[in-house]
């Protein structure tokens, strides 16, 4: 993840735990990106670190879908989704998730609000 998405995602997770502090522990984000020495990469991926991985999955069923999937991205061009992401969203769709990619601090918001709160409108 670059620095732009970085800064995004940390201001819709802050935003998250404000808007839902019943729900953030619900929220998660697992490490893959960024530059580790061989052996923690090593010992990260035999401990079940997976590239493609979204970015943050909520935990939460919102009786349409057991989970929510948020993969960012900045809405530059050359902003897309890996081939390993592509098979997350596929599997995921498939599995009862709801996958997402969100492009702006805005369409987070969005999405989240719409997935927990206005359940139909998804």
């Amino acid at each position: 993840m670059n620095s732009i998405e970085d800064k995004i995602q940390i201001a819709c997770v802050k935003w998250f735990d404000f808007a839902y502090p019943k729900l953030k522990l619900l929220l998660h984000h697992s490490p893959n990106g960024g530059l580790r020495n061989i052996s923690e990469a090593t010992r990260f991926k035999q401990m079940g670190v997976r590239a493609g991985f979204p970015d943050l999955i909520l935990l939460y069923d919102n009786g349409i879908y057991n989970y929510l999937a948020i993969e960012m991205k900045t809405q530059s061009v050359t902003s897309r989704q890996s081939e390993n992401q592509k098979k997350y969203e596929k599997i995921m769709n498939e599995n009862k998730g709801k996958y997402v990619v969100c492009r702006s601090f805005d369409q987070f918001m969005e999405t989240i609000k719409n997935y927990i709160e206005d359940k139909m409108a998804l």
